[in-house]
């Protein structure tokens, strides 16, 4: 790079019209609009070995003095910065030019380039990209100008497809009810199916009101593509397509709405090959409406009666199945069927007292005029409601005979589990691993002496089986007697290659060392104590380099102060990024040590979350463009895991009030707390934070763990706030409000109720 300056003059005639522009841009700070200029200017035009040097010359002509190095300094400090201003990138991109606009998209969201070179002067895209996507803010920023700016510019299909993208990536979810109404109602079929798409496929990730709002505008676009005089009071809008195009949004419907759907479209929609993972996937519809909707199937020519065609809606009609309520003169086959289709209704978010008390009623139909030895395999995960005694009238040959039921239910009580384990293996006689397959969360039934009584290389299949699943689950007395049988036999250093998850961590140190063979690749998916790491590391560490032994993660627990004080400035550096991904796993006093070797290398440099491990006093050095990057790290680390003192937590928490210049305005605000701001004091919450960042930051306070008494109370003010007294409160806002709800009055509780 030609770091001079070019000194004589040139004329901007000699520049063509888009690179005059760009210049020109450049010139008045004006440096995204300049760098999608150039970046269009080379899609359509060789960059030669002249341009840059007739570049230089004008803009020394116009007497504004930059070197490349200069130049290239500026465009980059501009937008890293621009990165950490969502707002301000925001207005930036409402005031691009419609081919700007489009250069950005397809940057953003179409190139498969890693750099992108302007002459002499080169971006690291791909870091550049990365950094854009991983940041809320900007993502937020990408969203909004999508739904403004986009669907004028670039065809529907594509602005789809950019809106996916986003959506789907993010870790915050954009859709709000009043960004809902920013939505185009007019859209080609093929780009509205794949927004629909989008929408069914963030439907957990949205709150209530949104999902009413979103499916208020899948309606509007459905009925404008109906032809409305095809449909008017008495018959609906609702075809078979528009129910498959809903998808989960078919819960909002209307109960008078679904009573008018026609029988003909209805019977259409069953026979789709898609409808069962449709209905599989309603977790939320109420028994009123599954029933509206089990009375039309029921009308359209289903005999729910007929035992063959219920056979058949096994995999048809999917949870509303949990709801069928006519019982009256049911046989008993029937019944059975209807309990093992009932298997999956523990997926419903609600209503699980009605639909245990139809699998009891079911339970009784079932077992007119027949043992319980008969016809335990066929009730499914009703026999979680079979009684002790019941369960101890069972003879070992049903138990295993219907084992591959049992084996399925989850929510057995602990006294029914060691019954029907011990039903089981009177039956089997010897214990073996395939006997053990068998069993399921049964598993937890058998006895430690029963496993210590087990061939060791049947045990040893147990560890490295399918069966290893429920290893966690067993008592320590179990775990030990799987352990101490398995180490005995001699077999036990091929076995702790195989044994993973939490239950590694039940191995005795004594046997650890009597092992040998051990390498960092075979420790991954392992869960280590501390003490386990602190052997292991130092035993590798012998052999292998920092990074093969920190990127298995739990082995981050084993490297003590004095290594970490005796890695080289190189290799620390290198090396730093496993810490950070695993700071849980550090204990105080190695993220302490972590936090002074990162000073003393390069104090200039150190991650803003390990300031926070530091004396208070060094969170001087966090101001203005450092502010953000401190605030982001503290979010992804959590400020929790670095254990800090009550007093350095309150000076914490200052600088990041200071930083938000004493308030949370928006949803920008919200999205950069993330969960910092279940840390928020009381006070704060209640002057400082808009009604506008509270709609934001609801879904967050919800996933707080730990809010003190202070910090709920102001909470729940805040939500009586912006949604009013709660007798005005719809379903949809009582759902969002979710766990404060237990925070209102006993007469506003009982308005709720009646409501």
């Amino acid at each position: 790079v030609n770091h001079a300056e070019i000194t004589h003059s040139q004329n901007s005639e000699d520049l063509p019209p888009l690179l005059h522009k760009a210049v020109e841009e450049v010139i008045t700070g004006k440096y995204l609009n300049a760098l999608l200029d150039i970046l269009h200017f080379q899609s359509a035009n060789d960059w030669t070995a002249d341009m840059l040097t007739k570049v230089m010359a004008y803009f020394h002509a116009q007497e504004v003095v930059f070197t490349l190095s200069s130049l290239q300094m500026s465009i980059k400090s501009y937008l890293k910065n621009l990165l950490y201003q969502p707002r301000q990138l925001l207005s930036e991109f409402q005031q691009l030019d419609q081919q700007q606009f489009q250069t950005a998209m397809k940057y953003l969201f179409n190139s498969r380039k890693d750099h992108l070179e302007m002459g002499n002067i080169i971006l690291d895209w791909d870091k550049t990209r990365e950094r854009i996507f991983q940041s809320p803010g900007v993502n937020r920023t990408l969203f909004l100008i999508t739904l403004d700016k986009c669907f004028l510019t670039l065809s529907a299909l594509d602005c789809v497809d950019i809106l996916s993208q986003i959506l789907r990536e993010s870790v915050v979810n954009y859709l709000q009810p009043d960004v809902i109404g920013s939505l185009p109602n007019i859209l080609l079929e093929d780009a509205f199916r794949n927004l629909s798409t989008v929408f069914k496929d963030l439907y957990d990730k949205t709150s209530a009101n949104t999902q009413r709002a979103l499916y208020g505008w899948m309606k509007q676009v459905l009925q404008k593509s109906y032809n409305v005089s095809e449909f008017n009071e008495s018959t609906s809008w609702v075809s078979a397509e528009n129910l498959w195009i809903l998808g989960r949004y078919m819960v909002h419907l209307p109960l008078e709405e679904i009573l008018k759907i026609s029988l003909i479209e209805i019977r259409l929609f069953i026979s789709y090959d898609n409808a069962t993972k449709q209905l599989d996937t309603v977790y939320d519809i109420t028994p009123e409406l599954a029933q509206a909707f089990l009375e039309r199937i029921n009308s359209s020519g289903f005999d729910m009666r007929n035992t063959s065609t219920i056979y058949r809606q096994d995999c048809l009609l999917g949870l509303l199945v949990c709801f069928y309520d006519d019982l009256g003169q049911m046989d008993a086959a029937v019944a059975r069927t209807l309990l093992h289709q009932m298997i999956k209704c523990n997926q419903l978010r609600g209503f699980q007292a009605e639909v245990q008390k139809l699998k009891s009623q079911l339970l009784n139909i079932a077992m007119q005029n027949q043992t319980l030895d008969d016809i335990l395999g066929s009730l499914s995960d009703a026999v979680v409601g079979l009684t002790s005694s019941q369960l101890e009238s069972l003879s070992p040959e049903a138990v295993h005979n219907a084992i591959a039921t049992l084996n399925q239910v989850s929510g057995w009580a602990k006294s029914q589990v060691m019954i029907l384990s011990s039903k089981y293996l009177s039956y089997e006689k010897v214990l073996s691993f395939y006997n053990v397959s068998q069993m399921g969360a049964l598993v937890t039934g058998i006895s430690t002496q029963s496993f210590y009584s087990m061939n060791p290389k049947e045990l040893s299949q147990i560890i490295r089986g399918t069966t290893s699943q429920y290893l966690p689950d067993l008592s320590p007395a179990q775990q030990q007697g799987i352990l101490r049988k398995v180490a005995a036999s001699g077999d036990f250093s091929s076995s702790v290659k195989d044994i993973q998850g939490a239950f590694f961590k039940e191995i005795p140190l004594s046997d650890l060392w009597k092992q040998t063979g051990y390498n960092s690749s075979m420790l991954k998916g392992k869960e280590l104590r501390r003490s386990q790491a602190l052997y292991l590391y130092e035993l590798l560490s012998k052999k292998n380099y920092p990074v093969d032994l920190l990127s298995t993660g739990q082995l981050v627990k084993g490297i003590t102060c004095q290594l970490i004080e005796s890695m080289g400035t190189d290799v620390f550096l290198n090396n730093i990024k496993f810490f950070e991904n695993n700071l849980h796993l550090l204990s105080p006093y190695q993220a302490n040590c972590l936090a002074w070797k990162f000073w003393k290398v390069s104090n200039t440099s150190i991650p803003p979350f390990l300031l926070l491990v530091l004396p208070t006093e060094y969170l001087e050095y966090v101001s203005g463009p450092l502010c953000v990057p401190f605030i982001e790290s503290l979010e992804k680390t959590k400020m929790d895991l670095l254990n800090p003192s009550l007093h350095k937590k309150n000076t914490v928490l200052q600088k990041v009030q200071e930083c938000l210049n004493s308030s949370v305005a928006d949803e920008y605000d919200v999205d950069l707390l993330g969960n910092l701001i279940c840390h928020l004091p009381p006070a704060f919450l209640h002057g400082r934070m808009s009604l506008r960042a509270m709609a934001a930051a609801l879904h967050q306070f919800k996933l707080c763990q730990q809010l003190s008494h202070e910090q709920k109370t102001e909470i729940k003010y805040k939500l009586l706030e912006l949604y009013g007294s709660p007798s005005n409160w719809t379903a949809e806002t009582t759902l969002d409000v979710g766990p404060f709800v237990a925070l209102l009055s006993k007469g506003e509780l009982n308005i709720l109720a009646e409501k």
